[in-house]
Formats: structure tokens, C-alpha cells, sequence
């Protein structure tokens, strides 16, 4: 499919790379992504103030002061057409999650159910997927990861929930999502993660970022006690849930 470029008022223009959610087309959102940050670092596309990926599109945010799409669009395609490297993940995180307490989990069993597996196999397979952060969106904090092993993949909830507690980890279609704050839902809930996705005690309130790579990491309740512990009190090493390269 040709990229289209699409106004978004007087301030952005929109690059969109195809109509449906795909690997291959969320990997040239992020090549354009990173590509155009190396060009603004470099000190070129004056005028651009920070661009904005989404699942199958790329947001050009501008100042109208100092560039106008006229002249940031034909530099934009350029940088297409000279070829967009797969961006490599801006970090490699790991998530504890447990699955184990049956309030965390009130959806596993069903999940267990229509996927004709077991409840063990569905928590296998969820920690052996190999997740990416594609967007942020819906609420603040929220991340859709895309990635999940096909056999687990079911639509939302036909009746979604009025309240999903915060922190909650649930699946729909072939994404998983944690959930920042108690709000409606309609996912697949089968675990819950000790950590906060939006905290603003911290330096960057968002834990989760596009382009991160995502694996699940099971803990028991026990260990998701003292984890818990440690975000409420502040005390939490964050960057221990970055996966460094051996």
C-alpha cells in the first residue's frame, strides 16, 4: 500500500504506512521514528517538535512559527524512500506478574476453556510470547503490546467490566495490556503486576514506551507482596526490570 500523508490541523501531519495492525508496518513507524530523532539530532528538520508513533502511522508535529508541511513533507519522504531500518528496541523489559491468586486472575479459567488448553499452558504461553509496545493510549500509562502466542488470542469480553483494578494484565485479540489505574475494561484478565504503569513520584511518570520489547516474569503472591512493598513506599529499583545484553 502507497504512504499516505494526511493534515492534522495547522501544527502535524500524519505518515501512514498502512490501514491494518502489523508487524511489518509498525517496524517502519519506528524506523521513521528513530530516523527523523537522528536527523533532529544531527541538527536538520528544523522546525519538527517531536513526533508521535502510533500503530501503523507516524505523527510530524511542527512549529507553523519555523516550518510548514510544504517544506517538512518532501524531506520526510526522502527519508522514506532511502529506506527504513527496523528499529531495534529502545529497551528489553521485564514484567513480574502473578497468576496465581484468583482474584488476579478471574478470567484464566474461561481463558483455559476456549482455548481448549490449561490453565498452566495459558500462563506459559503468555510468558513465552515475545511482546512489543506498539502505542500508548486510552488512558495514561496504557500500553498496547502486541506479540501474543496465537493460541491464546480471543476478543474482548462480549459484558466488559465496570471496574478493572489497577495493575491488572489482560489479553484481547493478539495484544496484552496492563491496566495504570482502576477503570472499565473489557480484556481477558489473568494476572496482575506488583508495579504502578503511571507513577508521577518518578522521573518519567510512564513505565512502558513504543519500541520497548516486553517478557513476563513470574512471581508468586509472596513475591508480588514485597515487590508492592516497595513501589508504595518508594523504594522500588526501577531499573532493575530493564534486561541488560550479556
Amino acid at each position: 500500500m502507497s504512504i499516505r500523508y494526511l493534515d492534522c490541523g495547522d501544527t502535524a501531519f500524519s505518515v501512514e504506512f498502512g490501514t491494518t495492525i502489523a508487524p511489518e508496518i509498525n517496524a517502519r513507524v519506528m524506523g521513521l521514528h528513530a530516523r527523523i530523532a537522528a536527523e533532529r539530532a544531527a541538527g536538520r528538520l528544523a522546525g519538527v517538535v517531536e513526533t508521535i508513533p502510533s500503530m501503523r502511522a507516524l505523527m510530524v508535529c511542527y512549529d507553523p512559527a519555523a516550518a510548514t508541511r510544504a517544506e517538512l513533507q518532501p524531506a520526510i519522504e526522502a527519508l522514506v524512500s532511502g529506506g527504513l531500518e527496523a528499529a531495534a528496541p529502545t529497551r528489553a523489559m521485564a514484567i513480574p506478574c502473578c497468576y496465581d491468586d484468583p482474584e488476579f486472575a478471574p478470567d484464566l479459567a474461561e481463558v483455559a476453556q476456549r482455548t481448549g488448553l490449561s490453565g498452566e499452558d495459558v500462563i506459559a504461553r503468555h510468558l513465552a510470547s515475545d511482546f512489543h509496545v506498539y502505542v500508548l493510549g486510552f488512558m495514561p500509562g496504557l500500553a498496547y503490546i502486541v506479540g501474543l502466542e496465537a493460541s491464546l488470542e480471543l476478543p474482548r469480553r462480549s459484558q466488559p467490566r465496570v471496574r478493572v483494578p489497577r495493575s491488572s494484565v489482560g489479553i484481547a485479540m493478539n495484544m496484552t495490556t496492563i491496566y495504570p489505574f482502576d477503570s472499565p475494561g473489557g480484556w481477558h484478565l489473568l494476572g496482575r503486576t506488583p508495579l504502578r504503569m503511571f507513577d508521577q513520584r518518578r522521573a518519567q511518570p510512564v513505565l512502558l514506551a513504543p519500541g520497548d520489547a516486553v517478557r513476563f516474569r513470574r512471581v508468586s503472591r509472596a513475591e508480588y507482596d514485597a515487590i508492592a512493598a516497595q513501589v508504595d513506599d518508594g523504594t522500588m529499583d526501577w531499573s532493575t526490570l530493564e534486561v541488560r545484553p550479556s
